[in-house]
């Protein structure tokens, strides 16, 4: 439920084009229908702009499926982050419209379109590309909420002439998302070579003393370049969804 649809609706009892049983049918599982395992919260996409995104690590395939029918009669456009190919076909039988990408393991649904202004980019950046795959969870967030997305890959500190051909798209960007694992020193290099802001999402991938992310982690939260903000390990989603806020103020 966004404004779009519950404006709709509400237009649609005033002109008399549906009943009032019909009115209340629509509205009666706002703010949120109770499913006995999982509570969904149909009002979010007012309050955020973006209806409740599902979780699917940790659920089951069925309870996938069934959260992902239900947000989507009740929403244009729905996002499940940590998807499995195996959910996203069970999902894809009941919604025909439903989207994978493997790499991001995301599952979307997109049937209304948002305006994008083309002139405001967040731009994603990698150090590796053992990155990309968390890279990838934060930059088709941001798109399937609405945002012009670019893409700058493989250009970490172990070869910074790497970083530097790509000047002109760093001071293009509206926002920066730095996606690294190791030492994760590439959002503090980044950080000091633009006045836009940044967010830093620290990787799961290294050896050992890397502590499974902890490291960049560390390394990120202590960076000296000012005007950056650190999400948690593996966290694209978060940089997504937090890029997305930024980049459609005003």
């Amino acid at each position: 439920m966004n404004e779009v649809i519950l404006s709709e609706t509400l237009e649609a009892f005033r002109s008399g084009d549906i009943s009032l049983e019909e009115t209340l049918d629509k509205l009666k599982s706002w703010p949120y229908e109770d499913l006995g395992f999982a509570k969904l919260d149909h009002h979010r996409a007012i309050r955020q702009g973006f209806p409740e995104v599902v979780f699917c690590q940790g659920k089951t395939i069925e309870q996938v499926v069934e959260i992902m029918d239900r947000l989507v009669s009740h929403n244009r456009n729905v996002l499940a982050t940590r998807a499995s190919s195996a959910m996203y076909e069970a999902v894809a039988k009941k919604i025909p419209t439903a989207q994978f990408n493997e790499m991001a393991k995301l599952i979307f649904v997109h049937q209304e379109d948002i305006t994008v202004d083309g002139d405001r980019v967040v731009l994603v950046m990698t150090a590796g590309t053992s990155d990309i795959p968390v890279a990838e969870e934060a930059a088709v967030t941001a798109e399937v909420m609405g945002n012009k997305v670019e893409r700058v890959y493989d250009v970490g500190v172990a070869g910074i002439h790497r970083l530097f051909a790509h000047q002109k798209l760093i001071d293009k960007a509206n926002v920066i998302i730095v996606v690294a694992g190791m030492e994760g020193a590439l959002a503090s290099v980044v950080g000091g070579l633009t006045a836009k802001p940044l967010i830093a999402v620290p990787t799961s991938v290294g050896y050992g003393a890397n502590f499974n992310g902890l490291s960049a982690l560390l390394c990120m939260l202590n960076s000296c370049a000012a005007g950056i903000a650190v999400v948690n390990i593996d966290n694209g989603f978060g940089a997504g969804r937090l890029a997305s806020i930024i980049n459609h103020m005003r």
